[in-house]
């Protein structure tokens, strides 16, 4: 994909222009990354997060949104773009093919964190294993 195509996918998240039904898990990866080359962490995750909730809110499901797996998603592929210098979203995705696994947080936090109410209503840092 172009890093125009890329534009244009980031300003329909960004305009809620996007169709619920067909943004699965690699475009959240591909937006967040967008986001993050142009804003900084903290200037993105409200904006990310916001957008998100939107999307949910206008597929009829607002309580599939879940703020721990979101702000830990966007956090990875923030320190992942921070690292890796990539050149496009395509660079990117070839070296991080484990951030399209949506259960890669499980390095992180167990399923029973992950599916408490605590979790998707606020962010949890994940727990100390061992």
């Amino acid at each position: 994909m172009t890093a125009e195509a890329m534009s244009v996918a980031l300003a329909d998240f960004l305009g809620d222009r996007v169709n619920p039904a067909s943004f699965h898990h690699a475009d959240h990866v591909r937006v967040a990354f967008e986001m993050l080359r142009l804003h900084p962490f903290l200037e993105a995750a409200p904006v990310y997060a916001a957008r998100l909730k939107r999307l949910t809110a206008r597929a009829g499901h607002p309580e599939a949104y879940h703020e721990t797996i979101t702000v830990a998603f966007l956090a990875l592929i923030a320190e992942r773009c921070a690292r890796g210098g990539h050149a496009d979203f395509d660079a990117f995705a070839a070296a991080n093919g484990d951030l399209f696994d949506k259960n890669v947080l499980s390095n992180w936090y167990r399923a029973d964190e992950l599916a408490a109410p605590l979790a998707r209503n606020t962010f949890v840092l994940p727990r100390p294993r061992g």
